[in-house]
């Protein structure tokens, strides 16, 4: 577990030991929630895909973004199976692991602002066997790209 750890802040500059800090360094920032929101409920996964959400990155913070996850192991670079000048992305299994995180956000969303047709659809999903809804989702995601 310790060589597991030592990797883990080999790659992100640590503030604290705090666990709740350690892992904002990472993945806590807005960009970076939304890049991880699109690969893991939109399924878009090409950098142009990332350009074309509503809240429009800018193309120097998603790059930057997309190296984060990248060197963290959330997300892994893949060969576009119909263009060379393409990059697929998607979640590796330590990213899939934010699934039950994110389903938290999305449901304290519910609560307190409007939310699309599509996502309270989900919800309503999620609502009836949490457990359930996340295996399902989990083993969707680790199908992806195989």
């Amino acid at each position: 577990m310790q060589v597991i750890l030592k990797y883990f802040f080999m790659k992100t500059k640590k503030r604290s030991n705090c666990p709740v800090s350690s892992s904002l360094d990472i993945w806590g920032d807005k960009w970076s929630l939304l890049i991880i929101r699109d690969l893991m409920f939109a399924k878009e996964c090409t950098y142009g895909d990332f350009l074309k959400a509503p809240e429009r990155i800018a193309t120097n913070i998603l790059a930057s973004r997309l190296q984060v996850l990248e060197e963290n192991k959330i997300i892994e670079k893949l060969d576009h199976p119909e263009s060379k000048a393409k990059v697929l992305y998607r979640l590796t299994k330590k990213g899939i692991d934010l699934l039950p995180i994110m389903i938290e956000i999305n449901l304290w969303a519910e609560k307190y602002f409007p939310i699309p047709a599509d996502r309270k659809a989900m919800l309503k999903e999620v609502k009836k066997d949490k457990t359930a809804f996340i295996k399902s989702m989990t083993k969707e995601l680790e199908r992806q790209g195989d």
